[in-house]
């Protein structure tokens, strides 16, 4: 009997632990968001293009946003353009606009953390920017090179840190 006493305060004394890390957590804010997706048998056609949907509820707040790329030591060069395009809120239509994110410096070696033969790079596009408008956006990204499909890019995505003040 007293066995069972002990597992079940045992019990007890873990739900507590557990209960009040889960309410901790919930309390702090998250200040990025990341979404990546998986180019399909890593191998990048032109007409596939991830979209990345995320919602902005803090107008006064400045933003940078990244692109995340990960490939293989395998891919052929050094760069590669794209296209971003994106929606803001209430608007139909996206806006394009093309980039050349560099993937090797000039000695030739990969940019971004590596290990083995993969490696991410994460790209700053937009510096302390604020979104106008609160609500839904969507970043497409369409890879433009003039290989089709783009081999050896392993995933493609959005990522969006607040600015700390």
């Amino acid at each position: 009997m007293k066995l069972l006493q002990r597992s079940y305060s045992a019990l007890l004394f873990s739900s507590f632990v557990f209960s009040s890390f889960v309410w901790l957590s919930s309390c702090s804010s998250l200040d990025a968001f990341e979404k990546n997706a998986e180019i399909p048998k890593h191998e990048w056609f032109y007409n596939y293009q991830p979209e990345v949907k995320f919602a902005i509820t803090d107008t006064v707040s400045a933003y940078n946003v990244f692109v995340t790329l990960r490939h293989t030591d395998a891919y052929a060069y050094k760069n590669i353009w794209i296209y971003l395009s994106t929606r803001q809120p209430g608007d139909t239509a996206f806006q394009k606009e093309r980039f050349e994110l560099t993937l090797q410096d000039q000695e030739g070696k990969w940019i971004g953390t590596g290990m083995s033969d993969i490696f991410e790079v994460r790209y700053p596009l937009f510096n302390k920017i604020r979104f106008k408008k609160a609500g839904e956006y969507s970043i497409r990204l369409q890879q433009t090179m003039r290989d089709n499909p783009l081999l050896h890019i392993m995933n493609a995505g959005i990522r969006i840190e607040k600015v700390k003040s």
